[in-house]
């Protein structure tokens, strides 16, 4: 009984296993959506672009992009968490943004560690304390005496998760009490900055690097712990008065829990082919951003890190969950 029994195991395992293989070799039949967070045109726009015309080429396959902005992500976090596991939608996605979205949340969309599998890592890049191009202040010093200066009167622009907290972590640090006006999208906190409604703003790489070669910011700052190898001109918070605040976005690409092991493979395959094309490099650096690799096992033990940081860091930002 028991060796008809082992036999049965072993007939349904070796049917399985055909199975997932015979999906990952005719994977994908269909296009495969890769899933923006955020709106068309911005920083995160910008880099899922890149990966879906870099996918199709290296794959001979069709990705295209779907935007569902909203809640900081939050509502694209539920979104793919939702989605059938079959490889047909996948995430690129700061996996800061998800470990943020724990503490930002009362009412997460997702849970990063339960909801998805990861792929692999792509990158890291910082965010900017950043002004007009035309404006005065050269310097965070220079910014920050005249915001204290104008007290209440001063304000500054966010659009996403860690420029809020990294907007709000500045003015506790520097003892400012600057009004955080939050915008939708960079492009439209960028209006307003040119047109001296407000007197910074605090904005990605991608985004922050095409207006600096367009002539219309000037960045003082960067949030990060070191200066970053993409933009090694820029001083970081600390070199600048503020000590105490190293954020940084970590990409990683997700898929609905579940989706089968050689579909994950095959998709793991395109994506580290992709980080490690001289192309990509040139684009990461490009876009303020240095390549950053981590393997799947590694994405999960650094994002169990990362929800306890983000945790402390809007703690100390004094930012309420939403």
């Amino acid at each position: 009984m028991k060796h008809w029994i082992a036999g049965i195991a072993v007939a349904i395992s070796a049917v399985v296993s055909s199975i997932g293989f015979g999906q990952a070799q005719d994977f994908p039949t269909r296009e495969i959506k890769v899933v923006c967070g955020f709106p068309a045109g911005g920083g995160a726009d910008i880099m899922c672009r890149y990966f879906a015309k870099q996918l199709q080429a290296i794959s001979g396959k069709t990705f295209i992009v779907e935007n569902q902005p909203g809640a900081a992500g939050n509502l694209a976090h539920g979104y793919v968490a939702r989605q059938r596991p079959d490889g047909y939608v996948i995430y690129p996605v700061g996996g800061s943004t998800l470990a943020a979205s724990l503490s930002l949340f009362k009412k997460p969309q997702a849970d990063p560690l339960k909801d998805f599998d990861y792929l692999g890592s792509l990158f890291k890049q910082a965010w900017f304390i950043t002004v007009d191009a035309k404006s005065p202040y050269k310097t965070l010093p220079e910014l920050t005496a005249a915001l204290k200066q104008k007290g209440s009167k001063a304000s500054f622009a966010t659009s996403t998760t860690i420029g809020n907290v990294m907007g709000e972590m500045y003015k506790q640090i520097a003892g400012l009490d600057a009004v955080q006006v939050q915008y939708k999208t960079m492009g439209d906190s960028l209006n307003d900055l040119l047109g001296g409604n407000i007197d910074y703003m605090v904005a990605d790489a991608p985004y922050l690097i095409g207006q600096m070669k367009a002539g219309r910011l000037r960045p003082l700052a960067i949030g990060s712990g070191e200066r970053m190898k993409s933009v090694p001109d820029v001083p970081t918070m600390t070199e600048g008065g503020v000590p105490g605040i190293d954020l940084l976005t970590w990409w990683v690409v997700a898929v609905p829990k579940g989706t089968p092991q050689p579909v994950k493979d095959k998709l793991s395959g395109w994506i580290n082919e992709m980080v490690r094309m001289k192309e990509t490099e040139e684009f990461f650096a490009a876009t303020g951003s240095d390549t950053f690799v981590l393997t799947p096992k590694q994405i999960d033990t650094y994002l169990r890190d990362e929800i306890k940081n983000w945790a402390d860091y809007i703690k100390r930002a004094r930012i309420e969950p939403m």
